[in-house]
Protein backbone atom coordinates (compact mmCIF):
# COMPACT_ATOMS: atom_id res chain seq x y z
CA UNK A 1 0.00 0.00 0.00
CA UNK A 2 2.77 2.44 0.91
CA UNK A 3 4.60 1.88 -2.39
CA UNK A 4 1.39 2.36 -4.38
CA UNK A 5 0.66 5.56 -2.48
CA UNK A 6 4.17 6.90 -3.12
CA UNK A 7 3.81 6.21 -6.86
CA UNK A 8 0.38 7.82 -7.05
CA UNK A 9 1.44 10.76 -4.88
CA UNK A 10 4.48 11.37 -7.11
CA UNK A 11 2.28 11.16 -10.22
CA UNK A 12 -0.17 13.61 -8.68
CA UNK A 13 2.60 16.04 -7.79
CA UNK A 14 3.99 15.82 -11.34
CA UNK A 15 0.60 16.46 -12.94
CA UNK A 16 -0.12 19.35 -10.59
CA UNK A 17 3.31 20.87 -11.21
CA UNK A 18 2.88 20.86 -14.99
CA UNK A 19 -0.70 22.17 -14.75
CA UNK A 20 -0.05 25.04 -12.34
CA UNK A 21 3.41 26.04 -13.60
CA UNK A 22 1.80 26.51 -17.01
CA UNK A 23 -0.71 28.84 -15.38
CA UNK A 24 2.15 30.77 -13.72
CA UNK A 25 3.79 31.21 -17.11
CA UNK A 26 0.52 32.25 -18.74
CA UNK A 27 -0.12 34.79 -15.97
CA UNK A 28 3.20 36.54 -16.70
CA UNK A 29 4.82 35.08 -13.56
CA UNK A 30 2.97 37.52 -11.32
CA UNK A 31 3.01 36.50 -7.66
CA UNK A 32 -0.20 35.15 -6.13
CA UNK A 33 -2.02 34.80 -9.46
CA UNK A 34 -1.84 30.98 -9.54
CA UNK A 35 -3.79 30.46 -6.32
CA UNK A 36 -6.46 32.91 -7.47
CA UNK A 37 -6.69 31.16 -10.84
CA UNK A 38 -6.86 27.73 -9.16
CA UNK A 39 -9.57 28.81 -6.73
CA UNK A 40 -11.65 30.14 -9.60
CA UNK A 41 -11.39 26.80 -11.40
CA UNK A 42 -12.11 24.67 -8.33
CA UNK A 43 -15.29 26.62 -7.61
CA UNK A 44 -16.32 27.06 -11.27
CA UNK A 45 -18.77 24.15 -11.31
CA UNK A 46 -20.43 21.81 -8.84
CA UNK A 47 -18.37 18.81 -9.99
CA UNK A 48 -15.11 20.62 -9.25
CA UNK A 49 -16.35 21.88 -5.90
CA UNK A 50 -17.33 18.33 -4.94
CA UNK A 51 -14.01 16.95 -6.22
CA UNK A 52 -11.99 19.46 -4.21
CA UNK A 53 -13.99 18.70 -1.06
CA UNK A 54 -13.45 14.96 -1.60
CA UNK A 55 -9.72 15.58 -1.96
CA UNK A 56 -9.51 17.60 1.24
CA UNK A 57 -11.56 15.10 3.26
CA UNK A 58 -9.61 12.13 1.88
CA UNK A 59 -6.34 13.88 2.67
CA UNK A 60 -7.45 14.55 6.23
CA UNK A 61 -8.57 10.96 6.76
CA UNK A 62 -5.32 9.68 5.22
CA UNK A 63 -3.36 11.04 8.16
CA UNK A 64 -5.08 8.45 10.30
CA UNK A 65 -5.89 5.81 7.67
CA UNK A 66 -3.34 5.85 4.87
CA UNK A 67 -5.36 4.17 2.05
CA UNK A 68 -7.50 7.31 1.72
CA UNK A 69 -4.36 9.02 0.44
CA UNK A 70 -4.86 7.12 -2.82
CA UNK A 71 -8.18 8.88 -3.34
CA UNK A 72 -6.68 12.28 -2.55
CA UNK A 73 -3.84 11.62 -5.00
CA UNK A 74 -6.33 10.72 -7.72
CA UNK A 75 -8.11 14.04 -7.15
CA UNK A 76 -4.79 15.85 -7.61
CA UNK A 77 -4.20 14.02 -10.91
CA UNK A 78 -7.59 14.67 -12.51
CA UNK A 79 -8.70 17.99 -11.02
CA UNK A 80 -9.89 20.53 -11.59
CA UNK A 81 -12.03 19.12 -14.37
CA UNK A 82 -11.82 21.07 -17.62
CA UNK A 83 -8.32 22.43 -17.01
CA UNK A 84 -5.98 20.26 -19.04
CA UNK A 85 -2.38 19.63 -18.06
CA UNK A 86 -0.87 20.62 -21.40
CA UNK A 87 -3.22 23.51 -22.18
CA UNK A 88 -5.00 24.31 -25.42
CA UNK A 89 -4.41 28.03 -25.99
CA UNK A 90 -1.19 28.55 -24.01
CA UNK A 91 0.93 25.37 -23.96
CA UNK A 92 3.75 25.05 -21.44
CA UNK A 93 7.16 26.23 -22.65
CA UNK A 94 10.13 24.99 -20.63
CA UNK A 95 12.06 28.24 -20.68
CA UNK A 96 15.03 28.91 -18.42
CA UNK A 97 12.81 31.02 -16.20
CA UNK A 98 10.21 28.30 -15.87
CA UNK A 99 12.89 25.77 -14.97
CA UNK A 100 14.09 28.07 -12.18
CA UNK A 101 10.53 28.41 -10.93
CA UNK A 102 10.00 24.64 -11.13
CA UNK A 103 13.20 24.03 -9.16
CA UNK A 104 12.17 26.48 -6.43
CA UNK A 105 8.66 25.02 -6.24
CA UNK A 106 10.10 21.51 -6.04
CA UNK A 107 12.49 22.62 -3.34
CA UNK A 108 9.66 24.00 -1.22
CA UNK A 109 7.70 20.78 -1.70
CA UNK A 110 10.75 18.66 -0.76
CA UNK A 111 11.23 20.73 2.39
CA UNK A 112 7.62 20.11 3.40
CA UNK A 113 7.96 16.37 2.73
CA UNK A 114 11.09 16.24 4.92
CA UNK A 115 9.22 18.01 7.71
CA UNK A 116 6.31 15.62 7.24
CA UNK A 117 8.73 12.74 7.42
CA UNK A 118 9.74 13.79 10.91
CA UNK A 119 6.16 13.00 11.91
CA UNK A 120 6.21 9.78 9.86
CA UNK A 121 3.83 11.37 7.35
CA UNK A 122 6.13 11.97 4.38
CA UNK A 123 3.94 10.37 1.71
CA UNK A 124 0.79 12.04 3.02
CA UNK A 125 2.64 15.37 2.90
CA UNK A 126 3.60 14.71 -0.73
CA UNK A 127 -0.08 14.21 -1.59
CA UNK A 128 -0.88 17.47 0.21
CA UNK A 129 1.77 19.38 -1.76
CA UNK A 130 0.09 18.24 -4.97
CA UNK A 131 -3.32 19.45 -3.87
CA UNK A 132 -1.92 22.76 -2.60
CA UNK A 133 0.67 23.23 -5.34
CA UNK A 134 -0.80 26.57 -6.54
CA UNK A 135 0.11 28.05 -3.14
CA UNK A 136 3.63 26.60 -3.40
CA UNK A 137 4.01 27.98 -6.93
CA UNK A 138 2.95 31.43 -5.77
CA UNK A 139 5.38 31.27 -2.86
CA UNK A 140 8.12 30.31 -5.31
CA UNK A 141 7.14 33.24 -7.56
CA UNK A 142 7.44 35.62 -4.61
CA UNK A 143 10.84 34.17 -3.68
CA UNK A 144 12.27 34.29 -7.21
CA UNK A 145 10.77 37.67 -8.22
CA UNK A 146 13.76 39.81 -7.07
CA UNK A 147 16.18 37.40 -8.75
CA UNK A 148 14.21 37.39 -12.01
CA UNK A 149 14.04 41.19 -11.95
CA UNK A 150 17.82 41.46 -11.71
CA UNK A 151 18.38 38.83 -14.39
CA UNK A 152 16.00 40.53 -16.82
CA UNK A 153 17.33 44.04 -16.25
CA UNK A 154 20.32 43.49 -18.55
CA UNK A 155 18.06 42.55 -21.47
CA UNK A 156 15.75 45.51 -20.84
CA UNK A 157 18.73 47.88 -20.51
CA UNK A 158 20.07 46.62 -23.83
CA UNK A 159 16.66 47.04 -25.48
CA UNK A 160 16.37 50.56 -24.05
CA UNK A 161 19.73 51.50 -25.57
CA UNK A 162 18.72 50.00 -28.92
CA UNK A 163 15.48 51.96 -28.99
CA UNK A 164 17.31 55.21 -28.19
CA UNK A 165 19.84 54.55 -30.97
CA UNK A 166 17.37 53.45 -33.68
CA UNK A 167 14.65 55.95 -32.64
CA UNK A 168 11.69 54.33 -34.41
CA UNK A 169 8.14 55.60 -34.20
CA UNK A 170 6.59 53.28 -31.60
CA UNK A 171 3.00 52.11 -31.97
CA UNK A 172 1.92 50.30 -28.82
CA UNK A 173 -1.24 48.17 -28.96
CA UNK A 174 -3.28 46.68 -26.14
CA UNK A 175 -6.83 45.57 -25.36
CA UNK A 176 -8.73 42.65 -23.91
CA UNK A 177 -8.78 41.11 -27.37
CA UNK A 178 -7.88 42.02 -30.96
CA UNK A 179 -4.29 43.05 -30.16
CA UNK A 180 -2.52 40.53 -32.38
CA UNK A 181 -4.92 40.94 -35.30
CA UNK A 182 -4.68 44.74 -35.19
CA UNK A 183 -0.90 44.48 -35.05
CA UNK A 184 -0.87 42.19 -38.11
CA UNK A 185 -3.14 44.53 -40.08
CA UNK A 186 -1.04 47.57 -39.19
CA UNK A 187 2.19 45.84 -40.15
CA UNK A 188 0.71 44.98 -43.55
CA UNK A 189 -0.48 48.57 -44.06
CA UNK A 190 2.91 50.09 -43.21
CA UNK A 191 5.47 47.69 -44.67
CA UNK A 192 5.16 48.99 -48.26
CA UNK A 193 6.20 52.50 -47.22
CA UNK A 194 8.18 52.14 -43.99
CA UNK A 195 10.83 49.81 -42.58
CA UNK A 196 8.56 48.19 -40.01
CA UNK A 197 9.17 45.67 -37.23
CA UNK A 198 6.32 44.11 -35.27
CA UNK A 199 6.80 42.16 -32.05
CA UNK A 200 6.23 38.40 -32.58
CA UNK A 201 2.89 36.85 -31.65
CA UNK A 202 3.37 36.08 -27.97
CA UNK A 203 6.15 38.55 -27.13
CA UNK A 204 3.92 40.96 -25.24
CA UNK A 205 5.45 41.11 -21.76
CA UNK A 206 8.66 42.62 -20.36
CA UNK A 207 11.13 39.96 -21.41
CA UNK A 208 9.31 39.12 -24.64
CA UNK A 209 9.35 42.72 -25.84
CA UNK A 210 12.97 43.18 -24.77
CA UNK A 211 13.82 40.11 -26.83
CA UNK A 212 11.82 41.44 -29.80
CA UNK A 213 13.77 44.69 -29.71
CA UNK A 214 17.16 43.07 -29.19
CA UNK A 215 16.71 40.46 -31.92
CA UNK A 216 14.75 42.33 -34.59
CA UNK A 217 15.25 46.09 -34.31
CA UNK A 218 18.04 47.18 -36.65
CA UNK A 219 19.38 50.57 -37.75
CA UNK A 220 16.99 52.01 -40.28
CA UNK A 221 13.86 50.62 -38.66
CA UNK A 222 11.28 53.39 -38.92
CA UNK A 223 8.30 51.89 -37.06
CA UNK A 224 8.20 49.43 -34.18
CA UNK A 225 4.79 47.93 -33.42
CA UNK A 226 4.68 46.60 -29.87
CA UNK A 227 1.81 44.43 -28.65
CA UNK A 228 1.49 44.86 -24.88
CA UNK A 229 -0.36 42.50 -22.58
CA UNK A 230 -1.13 42.99 -18.93
CA UNK A 231 -2.39 40.78 -16.11
CA UNK A 232 -2.03 43.43 -13.44
CA UNK A 233 -2.07 47.17 -12.82
CA UNK A 234 1.26 48.85 -13.52
CA UNK A 235 2.57 46.23 -15.94
CA UNK A 236 1.94 48.29 -19.08
CA UNK A 237 3.12 51.46 -17.35
CA UNK A 238 6.46 49.75 -16.68
CA UNK A 239 6.71 48.70 -20.35
CA UNK A 240 5.95 52.23 -21.52
CA UNK A 241 8.68 53.62 -19.28
CA UNK A 242 11.29 52.23 -21.69
CA UNK A 243 9.24 51.50 -24.83
CA UNK A 244 7.79 54.99 -25.03
CA UNK A 245 4.86 54.96 -27.48
CA UNK A 246 4.27 57.68 -30.03
CA UNK A 247 0.87 56.16 -30.75
CA UNK A 248 -1.14 54.14 -28.21
CA UNK A 249 -3.90 51.88 -29.49
CA UNK A 250 -6.80 50.49 -27.42
CA UNK A 251 -8.68 47.82 -29.35
CA UNK A 252 -11.42 46.65 -26.95
CA UNK A 253 -12.33 46.02 -23.33
CA UNK A 254 -14.07 42.83 -22.29
CA UNK A 255 -14.69 40.43 -19.39
CA UNK A 256 -11.82 38.17 -20.48
CA UNK A 257 -9.63 39.84 -17.80
CA UNK A 258 -12.38 40.52 -15.29
CA UNK A 259 -11.15 37.97 -12.75
CA UNK A 260 -7.74 39.67 -12.72
CA UNK A 261 -8.86 43.27 -12.40
CA UNK A 262 -12.19 42.96 -10.58
CA UNK A 263 -14.18 45.28 -12.85
CA UNK A 264 -14.26 46.57 -16.41
CA UNK A 265 -13.46 50.06 -15.13
CA UNK A 266 -10.25 48.80 -13.52
CA UNK A 267 -9.43 46.93 -16.72
CA UNK A 268 -9.71 50.22 -18.65
CA UNK A 269 -7.51 51.90 -16.05
CA UNK A 270 -4.79 49.28 -16.45
CA UNK A 271 -5.00 49.15 -20.25
CA UNK A 272 -5.02 52.94 -20.62
CA UNK A 273 -1.52 53.05 -19.11
CA UNK A 274 -0.44 52.53 -22.73
CA UNK A 275 -1.27 56.18 -23.39
CA UNK A 276 1.34 57.42 -20.91
CA UNK A 277 3.73 59.58 -22.94
CA UNK A 278 1.92 58.93 -26.24
CA UNK A 279 1.20 61.87 -28.56
CA UNK A 280 -1.80 60.20 -30.16
CA UNK A 281 -4.41 57.75 -28.88
CA UNK A 282 -6.25 55.43 -31.28
CA UNK A 283 -9.39 54.19 -29.57
CA UNK A 284 -12.23 51.87 -30.54
CA UNK A 285 -15.19 53.97 -29.42
CA UNK A 286 -17.74 51.18 -30.01
CA UNK A 287 -16.93 50.20 -26.44
CA UNK A 288 -18.79 52.64 -24.12
CA UNK A 289 -15.99 52.67 -21.55
CA UNK A 290 -13.40 53.43 -24.21
CA UNK A 291 -15.65 56.09 -25.74
CA UNK A 292 -15.79 57.75 -22.33
CA UNK A 293 -12.00 57.52 -22.07
CA UNK A 294 -11.63 59.14 -25.51
CA UNK A 295 -13.71 62.10 -24.36
CA UNK A 296 -11.70 62.84 -21.23
CA UNK A 297 -8.04 62.37 -22.18
CA UNK A 298 -5.97 65.37 -23.26
CA UNK A 299 -3.88 63.86 -26.08
CA UNK A 300 -4.93 63.79 -29.74
CA UNK A 301 -7.55 61.05 -30.23
CA UNK A 302 -8.29 59.10 -33.38
CA UNK A 303 -11.74 57.56 -32.90
CA UNK A 304 -12.42 54.27 -34.68
CA UNK A 305 -15.81 52.64 -35.07
CA UNK A 306 -18.00 50.17 -36.92
CA UNK A 307 -21.15 51.94 -35.66
CA UNK A 308 -20.53 55.68 -35.57
CA UNK A 309 -20.25 57.12 -39.09
CA UNK A 310 -18.86 60.36 -37.62
CA UNK A 311 -15.76 58.61 -36.25
CA UNK A 312 -12.34 59.44 -37.72
CA UNK A 313 -12.20 55.91 -39.10
CA UNK A 314 -15.53 54.25 -39.82
CA UNK A 315 -16.01 50.82 -41.34
CA UNK A 316 -19.52 49.88 -42.31
CA UNK A 317 -19.54 46.25 -41.17
CA UNK A 318 -22.60 45.47 -43.29
CA UNK A 319 -21.89 47.40 -46.46
CA UNK A 320 -18.10 47.04 -46.31
CA UNK A 321 -17.37 50.72 -46.88
CA UNK A 322 -14.21 52.11 -45.35
CA UNK A 323 -14.31 55.82 -44.50
CA UNK A 324 -11.50 58.00 -43.19
CA UNK A 325 -12.73 61.34 -41.87
CA UNK A 326 -15.81 61.11 -44.02
CA UNK A 327 -14.06 60.12 -47.25
CA UNK A 328 -14.72 56.71 -48.78
CA UNK A 329 -11.30 55.14 -49.30
CA UNK A 330 -12.03 51.45 -49.90
CA UNK A 331 -14.58 48.67 -49.82
CA UNK A 332 -13.93 45.44 -47.93
CA UNK A 333 -14.35 42.32 -50.04
CA UNK A 334 -12.72 39.84 -47.65
CA UNK A 335 -15.21 38.38 -45.11
CA UNK A 336 -12.36 37.07 -42.95
CA UNK A 337 -11.28 40.60 -41.97
CA UNK A 338 -12.29 41.84 -38.52
CA UNK A 339 -13.65 45.36 -39.20
CA UNK A 340 -13.04 46.85 -35.75
CA UNK A 341 -9.42 45.66 -35.71
CA UNK A 342 -8.84 47.00 -39.22
CA UNK A 343 -10.38 50.33 -38.16
CA UNK A 344 -7.87 50.59 -35.30
CA UNK A 345 -5.01 49.70 -37.64
CA UNK A 346 -6.11 52.37 -40.10
CA UNK A 347 -6.41 54.85 -37.25
CA UNK A 348 -2.84 54.11 -36.20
Amino acid sequence: MTIALWVLAAAGFGCAAVRWLRVAQREHYLSWTVTRFAWRWWKSQSANRALFLIGLVALGVAWGYQPFGLLAALVVIVGPLGLSITGRTAPLRWTVRLRRLATTTGGLAALLVVVGGLADRAVETLVATGLLLPVLADAALAITAPIEQRLSDKYVDRATRTLSQVTPTVVAITGSYGKTTTKAYLERLLRESFATVASPASFNNRLGLARAVNEHLAPGTEVFIAEMGTYGKGEIAELCSWIVPTVGVLTAIGPVHLERFGSLEKTVEAKSEILAGARTAVINIDDPLLAELADRISVEVIRCSCRDSQADVFIDAEGGGVFVRGSHVATLDDPSIFPSNLACALGA
